[in-house]
């Protein structure tokens, strides 16, 4: 017997999926949204809930789409909306090390601001103006006013309660365990719930898209990559930005790997360290960095945590003062080839994924939504989906 019948079936809560349950049900669409644990129970939940955009640019690409436009959702849902999601605008300083970062953030800034960016390269002195903990030794900094901040698990739940708000329904400890097209159409979904029939079914499942996908016989290059977290007790006001550090951006220019690229440790091997942070609201001042493939493994690593610990140090010294209170990790969906999957599959009929968000999902995942809700409703793809097409890499499972 079904449990429920629906126009839309979305596949997994977090940020991404949230999203596209959100805006599908603002265009007037019905929606059921399962998730097999609770709503931001996995990565998007648990992230540094950083949101990384420097503006439209001139010409926006994909990347300006999902980090600026979700900045603008971000926005609505605090400012328009009444949802507190802690959401800051409160800008980032990306640190310089060595002269070599400071040659390549130069360059790096001289391009983006032609393409009408919003960055800037301070001096160290600048940088500490903005930063009062800011390391006396480093050489400077990029400074970008747009990139802001929310807390992952109040922002994804948020997306969660509007949607329902407009109809959507929203059903968790639902894992899926079998798919199937219907006769004469549509989707027939058996969950440890019961079952659900819908006329379209998306794929949001982040790092667990390919056992969705395989359910379904299809092969979804999506790799499970851990990162890994730790937090300081709550503490005064001392960290005012976003943190990270150009050490990985530079090594990443040289040689991003493949299969997939941007990781920090290969075969346990450290190519390089990288860091991102900041302060909660709470007082906490969390950071992390490593990225690495470790199977369906979400147990931290405690010499990953120490080596991310000495490079924020590095950057703001008073954390040596500070010692670890918790530590954690989490499986990022990363793509093979590096690019997101957003939009229509077009193996099966009324089948279409949004995930590959790699370690900015919940950065980019309210845009990466939206536009896949656009999509599906309208049946036309904004021009800049084309580097995310899933039919690209999707393929029949042998």
């Amino acid at each position: 017997m079904l449990t429920a019948e629906t126009d839309i079936l979305v596949v997994g809560g977090g940020i991404a999926g949230t999203s596209v349950a959100y805006h599908l049900t603002a265009l007037g669409r019905r929606v059921t949204l399962l998730e097999r644990g609770e709503i931001a129970s996995g990565a998007s939940g648990i992230n540094a809930g950083q949101i990384d955009s420097i503006g439209w640019g001139h010409k926006p690409d994909l990347q300006a789409h999902l980090t600026t436009g979700s900045l603008d959702i971000f926005k609505s849902i605090q400012l328009d909306l009444g949802e507190d999601v802690e959401f800051r605008q409160s800008g980032a300083l990306q640190a310089i090390h060595t002269e070599a970062e400071g040659d390549f953030e130069r360059e790096r800034v001289r391009a983006l601001r032609e393409r009408g960016h919003r960055v800037e390269l301070l001096a160290n002195r600048e940088a500490r103006s903005l930063e009062p903990g800011w390391s006396p030794r480093l050489l400077g900094a990029m400074y970008s006013p747009e990139r802001s901040q929310a807390d992952p698990c109040r922002a994804t739940r948020a997306f969660a309660t509007l949607a329902e708000r407009s109809g959507a329904r929203v059903l968790t400890s639902r894992e899926v365990t079998a798919l199937a097209p219907r006769p004469g159409g549509g989707w027939l979904a058996r969950t440890s719930g019961g079952d659900v029939a819908a006329g379209s079914l998306v794929l949001a499942a982040g790092a667990w898209c390919g056992p969705v996908g395989a359910l379904l016989g299809l092969d979804i290059p999506l790799v499970p990559v851990r990162g890994q977290m730790w937090a300081t007790a709550p503490v005064a006001p001392s960290v005012f930005q976003t943190m990270s550090s150009a050490e990985s951006a530079l090594a990443w220019h040289r040689d991003p790997g493949t299969d997939p690229p941007l990781l920090t440790l290969r075969k346990g091997a450290r190519l390089t360290r990288h860091l991102y942070g900041r302060q909660r609201r709470d007082g906490e001042i969390i950071f992390g960095g490593d990225r690495e493939l470790a199977g369906w493994s979400a147990t931290p690593d405690p010499a990953g945590i120490e080596v991310n610990r000495a490079h924020a140090i590095e950057v703001l010294p008073f954390l040596a003062g500070l010692p670890i209170a918790r530590t954690w990790a989490g499986l990022m969906p990363f793509p093979l080839d590096g690019k997101p999957l957003i939009g229509r599959i077009p193996l099966r009929p009324d089948l279409w994924i949004v995930g590959g968000l790699a370690s900015s999902g919940f950065g980019r995942g309210p845009m990466a939504g939206k536009l896949l809700a656009e999509y599906l409703h309208s049946g036309r793809p904004a021009a800049v989906l084309a580097e995310a097409d899933p039919a690209r890499c999707v393929v029949e499972r042998h």
